[in-house]
């Protein structure tokens, strides 16, 4: 097995997740996960996976043809010391051509390695892609 490199922070982990997700680069995408058999991933309309074998496997199948062109916009994080959530809109292209949306959680633990990723879960959005929040400025 590959040796995992050390990530500085759940963003760098994020944006080389999908990075490699678009490039469809198998081994670098599961070179972020954490090393615990406890990491859980859901596809949109998928079931629970749980552990590396399960997550790899559903991921070679949905990258065999090539990278997922995902798109991901309005982050909105919560972190503490140890751990980091991301949600995140996901802009893709529908197999019918049509722009779609998706929402992703993704959960970030600090290890002695660096940041990775312990649980991705995605699932299809209703309706038309939200707009950016407004931003608050407080006097």
């Amino acid at each position: 097995m590959k040796k995992k490199q050390h990530n500085g922070s759940p963003g760098e982990v994020e944006a080389a997740f999908y990075d490699a997700l678009n490039r469809a680069d198998i081994d670098a995408l599961m070179a972020l996960w954490a090393d615990d058999e406890e990491i859980v991933c859901i596809h949109p309309n998928g079931a629970r996976l749980l552990g590396h074998r399960a997550i790899r496997a559903s991921w070679e199948q949905l990258l065999e043809h090539g990278g997922l062109h995902i798109h991901p916009s309005q982050l909105h994080e919560m972190h503490n010391l140890m751990s980091a959530v991301h949600t995140v809109i996901e802009g893709v292209t529908a197999a019918t051509g049509e722009p779609a949306h998706l929402v992703a959680t993704n959960v970030y633990l600090k290890t002695p390695k660096g940041w990775r990723i312990t649980v991705h879960h995605v699932s299809v959005a209703p309706g038309v892609v939200p707009a950016e929040p407004a931003s608050q400025v407080l006097h």
